[in-house]
């Protein structure tokens, strides 16, 4: 290509084009629709899929061949095969551990142990033993968030401050899980290593969950349930034996989560660690179950379905939201809006759009502290419209890595921000996915549950407040 058949420089006003684009359409389908007109959002797959399609319009329009830019697709996309591979094994984890009575005996189990006494505490220690096992918040408060808000409810506790506990504690162990799909798709983002990014996130949210834990212990005495006694605890006793009936229980069934624990500890590859746990919970699956050879390879792709236990005449509801997930497909969504991210992410890099329209808008954090200040800003922000952090970890981390680079700051420090303003305030937001699902979910209104979601509100101070202060940030080190 000679010097006057190249495209003219693009200016930045045109590379920001299609992100004002999907910001308008962010404000109309998923604000505007659901708040004011009272209508049925837009999917979000939609909105980045017409965001794709106006950017490369554009770029065509202004003389872009397709192939440069089918090239900067295909870079971007070849970055996120790995994490593609992971959502894909953590469906099909948790379809195993299901199948094979793991989990079924980590919740009997953790509702052995729960005392009226400590209801507050125990409601936000178990949903974060759970999501830390499953990798899911909305899997741990829609089962066994469930469980003790009935529990609560048995025992006439404060319900609000049992929800506030159960949210807080299932984001606290979704956020340290190397099986959530949240907290791999941020260290994808920022292309850091996944456990260096777990590592990097204690730093602010290890404080702020023992700050957590100490609040709800304090809170079983000054805001103490009425009752004496559980109630009989006939809900989770109807649940324990419901899941008895499905599954036997045996020790051997805890070898999966400990192959995933030593795993992290050890610093293996995630893939081939939970490609290790995926066949020990078959092979337990087969060895101590009764379902049939069909129904456990099944419950791996499709995930788990109480009719699969053929020989229990009814199960429970409770049992039923509790063992029905899992499997490769229940990861679909996830998979696809992170492909539709990376699409449009990938046609914009051909004018490096992110990185331009990052260097415009935040030219006055020109520090590390102020960086990271911004880096936190935006995340918030952009959740907060996308109601999605799979879209907003690939925005934001896309925006802001080579800020982080050029400053000296690890990267690690932009994974922790990714999570710290992003994962952290969807229950706080109201109009949020996340936050519908939990009121859905726990049968508690927002406005009684938000202000007793004590380890996001700690989460959201400490952040911004150890940047201020320099804690926490990691420079000059390896990604």
């Amino acid at each position: 290509m000679t010097a006057s058949e190249r495209p003219a420089e693009t200016g930045v006003l045109s590379a920001a084009a299609p992100l004002v684009f999907l910001l308008g359409l962010i404000l109309y389908g998923l604000i505007w629709r659901p708040l004011f007109a009272q209508t049925t959002p837009l999917p979000l797959e939609a909105i980045f899929g017409a965001s794709a399609v106006f950017a490369l319009a554009q770029l065509l329009i202004a003389g872009r061949s397709w192939r440069e830019i089918e090239e900067s697709i295909v870079r971007k996309l070849s970055r996120a095969v790995p994490a593609f591979f992971i959502l894909f094994a953590i469906g099909a984890i948790v379809g195993s551990w299901m199948v094979s009575g793991t989990l079924p005996m980590l919740v009997s189990w953790g509702l052995a142990i729960l005392n009226p006494d400590y209801i507050y505490l125990a409601a936000f220690l178990v949903p974060a033993l759970f999501s830390t096992l499953t990798g899911t918040s909305w899997g741990s408060a829609g089962t066994i968030g469930v469980v003790i808000i009935g529990m609560a409810t048995a025992v006439e506790a404060d319900l609000g401050i049992t929800a506030g506990a159960v949210i807080g504690g299932a984001f606290f162990g979704d956020k340290l899980s190397p099986l959530s799909d949240t907290t791999n798709i941020a260290a994808l983002a920022a292309e850091v290593d996944l456990y260096d990014h777990i590592r990097a996130m204690i730093v602010t949210t290890g404080p702020a969950a023992l700050l957590a834990a100490a609040v709800y212990a304090v809170l079983g005495f000054t805001h103490p349930a009425q009752a004496t006694e559980a109630g009989g605890g006939s809900q989770s006793a109807g649940l324990v034996a419901a899941l008895e009936q499905m599954f036997v229980f045996h020790p051997l069934l805890a070898l999966p989560p400990l192959i995933v624990l030593y795993g992290s500890l050890r610093r293996y590859p995630p893939i081939p660690t939970l490609l290790a746990a995926i066949a020990a919970a078959f092979v337990l699956a087969v060895g101590f179950q009764r379902f049939d050879l069909a129904a456990t390879a099944a419950a791996l792709v499709t995930g788990f379905d109480a009719s699969m236990a053929s020989w229990v005449t009814e199960v429970p509801d409770a049992a039923a939201e509790l063992v029905n997930r899992g499997g490769l497909y229940s990861m679909r969504e996830a998979v696809f809006i992170a492909f539709l991210v990376f699409f449009f992410i990938g046609i914009i890099d051909v004018v490096d759009a992110m990185p331009r329209v990052v260097d415009r808008l935040f030219g006055f954090a020109t520090g590390q502290r102020a960086v990271v200040l911004a880096a936190l800003g935006a995340t918030g922000l952009t959740n907060a419209m996308t109601s999605n952090q799979y879209a907003t970890s690939f925005i934001v981390g896309d925006a802001f890595r080579r800020r982080f680079d050029q400053l000296g700051l690890s990267r690690r420090v932009l994974s922790r921000s990714l999570e710290d303003y992003g994962t952290m305030i969807e229950s706080l937001t109201p109009w949020h996915a996340t936050s519908v699902f939990m009121v859905a979910a726990l049968g508690v209104p927002w406005s009684e549950h938000a202000p007793w979601q004590v380890l996001s509100i700690a989460n959201i101070v400490i952040a911004p407040l150890f940047a201020v202060l320099g804690v926490g940030l990691f420079r000059n080190q390896p990604r």
